[in-house]
Parts: structure tokens; C-alpha cells; sequence
């Protein structure tokens, strides 16, 4: 926990949820977790979107596992490969193909990327998802194996895709979780499409462009976006354009998102706010800033993880996914 960490707002008077309650027990031995809450609790489960969590998970108490040890938020674990799909294929939406697979059966959670990955970073998340739900993943469009065209990319561009991918695959409203652009890009739908969505898990998103921080000197980032250059030339259907579709992802992030408070307040979509507590890019002020905005919303932050946690503790991170979205 950084020096400057501010205490926990509006502390229930009686009613506490400890956040080990998302973890296993092997997992509870290695860190201490606290959750407060807004309102005071039953039991402990999460029964209502009104309750407010704030997880504030700090790093174990002795016998820390020897990951833990060597300092994991510093580490980029390699891309996983994707399962194996029971459909894929691409959507003609908004000029553009975008690529997509499906996975397992029930009701659809739809897992959306960071800025220049690709689905296969939601390899180890979808064993874990698809006993459960239909797991829809897509490539955004320039990204992965989906086509671009001409037209400057947007997060309001990428989320029109995203809506038009579910009409052509019938999918009237679904779970949206996404990691970094792609949970903007949900933040983007439950602002101004609320009645797509059913719950929305919002990993490693920024608010505005002030809520990023210099990520220079980085090791994972500059691992990242190494890795990243070469799953283009390996996925693209234009493999040699790298450099351009680079460009324009930076001109998006040096003037987007501009979410209002205003507009954050009026998401009603059952929404968490979450992040590791070691996060290369995110500013932990604006996640507090989102989350105390957004009505109801659960604020998560996963202990000894950065903006990859979902690659550097799956575990921990499935856990809580899980937790959320079998959640009521």
C-alpha cells in the first residue's frame, strides 16, 4: 500500500466483509484481505449492488510463496494459448471483419482486450468461465485477427463493434468483462448502451486521460509491447502494418476517454471498479475516483498484481471474476 493511501471512506458502523472470502484457503494463507463497506452485510456474499467494496488486499503474512518473494507484478507471464472454441469466425461489422470465438454454454459473458493484445490473454480465464457461461472473446478491430480500415480508432468506434458482434451473434444483452481499453470500451457501453449489458467487471481502466501515469522504465511494458509487436506480425491479416495501427492506438490515448463525472454517475449497470495494487499505468486515484462515482459499484484491488494480474495471479484474479459475476 503506497504511503499516501487514503483511509477507507465511509467505513460501515457495523458490517465488514473480509475480500479472503473470494479466495481459497490455500490462497488465504499467503495474504490478509479487509473489505469495507457501505452498508452492513448479512452474510458474506455479495447480495446487492448497492453495496460499495472497497478490497484492500496487502501481501502476506509469513510464509509468502516464493512468487510473491520475486516481487510477480514485475514479471509478464507468456500469452496462453486459447482453448480450443466450439465456434470461431469472423462478423462483418462497421466496415471492418472482427474475429471472435465461443466457448462453453449458459448465459454470455463477452471478455474484451487491452490495447494491442489479442483474445489469447484470455486464455487461462476461460477454463475457469465456460463450465458456467457461453464465454464469447473478439479480437477489437486492427487488433488481433480482425481487420481495420482507414477510419481513426475510438473507443466509441470499438464499442459500435462490440454492439454490432452481438447482433450478429444474437446476443441481446450480456456480462461484459474487460481488461484495460476493453473494459473502457465496456465503461463506454453501460454510459450510453445500459440495456446490453447485465453486469460489467471493469479491469485496469482509466477514467480520462489524466488517470494514466508514465509507465517509462517499465520492465512488463516494455516486455508487453515487445510481445505485442510480434503477436501482430503472427495474427494480423496485415502483418507488415504495425507501426501505423501503433500510431493510431497512441493518438487515442493521448485524447481518450473523456468520461464525465456526470455521465460515470448515471451507470446503472451492476459495475466493479478493479486493479492491481502494483498497476504500471493506471493512477490508483482515478480507480478510486470511478468507483465512488458509479452508484453501487464494488472497488476490488488485487494484492502483488499490476495491469497483468489476470496473467500473474489467475487464480486470485478467476476467483473474484467468478465471485462477481455468479454473484446476484
Amino acid at each position: 500500500m503506497r504511503n499516501n493511501q487514503k483511509p477507507l471512506r465511509n467505513p460501515p458502523a457495523d458490517g465488514y466483509l473480509s475480500a479472503t472470502s473470494l479466495m481459497s484457503t490455500e490462497s488465504v494463507k499467503h495474504m490478509a484481505a479487509r473489505a469495507a463497506w457501505s452498508k452492513p452485510m448479512s452474510k458474506p456474499s455479495i447480495t446487492t449492488r448497492s453495496v460499495r467494496l472497497v478490497g484492500l488486499l496487502l501481501i502476506a503474512l509469513t510464509g509468502v510463496l516464493p512468487a510473491l518473494a520475486q516481487n510477480p507484478w514485475k514479471r509478464l507471464p507468456d500469452t496462453p494459448e486459447l482453448p480450443k472454441p466450439e465456434r470461431s469466425g469472423t462478423a462483418p461489422v462497421n466496415g471492418i471483419r472482427m474475429w471472435y470465438a465461443e466457448f462453453g454454454h449458459g448465459s454470455p459473458v463477452i471478455l474484451l482486450h487491452g490495447g494491442l493484445a489479442n483474445s489469447n490473454y484470455w486464455g487461462l480465464q476461460i477454463p475457469a468461465l465456460a463450465p458456467h457461461f457461453e464465454v464469447i472473446v473478439a479480437d477489437s478491430r486492427g487488433h488481433g485477427r480482425s481487420t481495420g480500415n482507414s477510419e481513426p480508432i475510438t473507443y466509441h468506434l470499438m464499442a459500435t463493434d462490440v454492439l454490432a458482434l452481438m447482433d450478429a451473434l444474437h446476443i441481446p444483452k450480456a456480462a461484459l468483462v474487460g481488461w484495460s481499453d476493453g473494459a473502457i470500451i465496456g465503461l463506454e457501453i453501460a454510459i450510453h448502451h445500459p440495456e446490453r449489458l447485465t453486469k460489467l467487471f471493469a479491469f485496469g481502466a482509466n477514467s480520462n486521460v489524466s488517470g494514466v501515469r508514465n509507465s517509462e522504465g517499465s520492465v512488463t511494458i516494455a516486455a508487453y509491447q515487445n510481445r505485442t509487436r510480434d503477436e501482430y506480425r503472427r495474427f494480423s491479416p496485415a502483418p507488415a502494418e504495425f507501426n501505423a495501427f501503433l500510431e493510431g492506438l497512441k493518438k487515442m490515448w493521448t485524447t481518450e476517454p473523456n468520461f464525465s463525472d456526470a455521465q460515470l454517475r448515471r451507470i446503472t449497470t451492476p459495475t466493479w471498479i478493479v486493479d492491481g495494487d502494483r498497476d504500471e499505468i493506471i493512477k490508483r486515484e482515478d480507480t478510486d475516483h470511478m468507483a465512488s462515482l458509479i452508484p453501487g459499484a464494488g472497488e476490488l484491488i488485487l494484492p502483488s498484481t499490476s495491469h497483468f494480474a489476470f496473467l500473474q495471479d489467475p487464480k486470485q484474479f478467476n476467483e473474484a471474476l467468478l465471485h462477481f459475476l455468479l454473484g446476484p
